[in-house]
Formats: structure tokens, C-alpha cells, sequence
């Protein structure tokens, strides 16, 4: 188990230096005029939750512990979280429980659209800051 907390710790610094360095270097390809950087890290994770989830947890499975640690909830989880997000989704979905899909995939949009919206209002409200 301790070796499993330092594989996901590691892996979550890497991720989130690879976060800021990937983020940052699509706003300076492209501009700040659309969230650019965010929208890269949440595709590139999410396309590698997908394919690294299927080799580390079917392909490599004497190592899974510790690798899928390190990799999906440490590096993937520093890069994005939107990936684990994907992942769930597709997941449930894979079962058969389309609905339940489904009703993650608003569930996660609208609540956490209005959980950052209402934190923005709170932070505005507490710090005295108007729009």
C-alpha cells in the first residue's frame, strides 16, 4: 500500500509539471482567446486514460498496482481529471447502464459548471471583487 501512495504521488507531480508545461505551450501556439491549453490536456488525457488504462490493466497485469497508480490516477489524474471523468462514462456505459452514463455525463457538466460558478460568486462576494 505505501509504495502504491509514493507511485501515485510521484505520478501526480509529473502529471501536473506536464499539465503546466503542455497547457501553457498550446496558449502560446495558439492564444488566450480560447481555453486552448485546458481543451489540449483534457483530449490528450483523456485519449491516454483510454489507451493506457486497456494496455496497464489487461496487457501488464503482474505490474497493475502499482503502474496503474503511477499512471492513471497519479500522472493522468496531475494532467487532467477530466480523463477519469471519460473513463467512468465509457465505463458505465460499456456495462450496459446507458442512463447511468448518461446522467454522469450532465451530472458532472452541470454540477460542476454551477459548483465553479457559485464558488466564483462566494470568492467575489468574500474578497469584495466585482466583475
Amino acid at each position: 500500500m505505501f509504495y502504491e501512495i509514493l507511485a501515485i504521488a510521484l505520478g501526480g507531480a509529473l502529471g501536473s509539471i506536464f499539465r503546466f508545461l503542455v497547457s501553457n505551450g498550446f496558449v502560446d501556439l495558439l492564444g488566450k482567446e480560447f481555453p486552448y491549453g485546458t481543451l489540449a490536456v483534457n483530449v490528450i488525457g483523456s485519449f491516454l486514460m483510454g489507451f493506457l488504462a486497456i494496455l496497464i490493466l489487461n496487457k501488464i497485469p503482474q505490474y497493475n498496482a502499482p503502474l496503474a497508480g503511477f499512471v492513471l490516477v497519479g500522472l493522468l489524474g496531475g494532467f487532467t481529471t477530466f480523463s477519469t471523468f471519460s473513463m467512468d462514462t465509457f465505463r458505465l456505459m460499456f456495462d450496459g447502464q446507458y442512463a447511468l452514463g448518461f446522467i454522469n455525463i450532465i451530472t458532472n457538466i452541470f454540477v460542476c459548471l454551477f459548483a465553479t460558478l457559485l464558488g466564483y460568486l462566494v470568492a467575489m462576494r468574500v474578497l469584495g471583487v466585482d466583475l
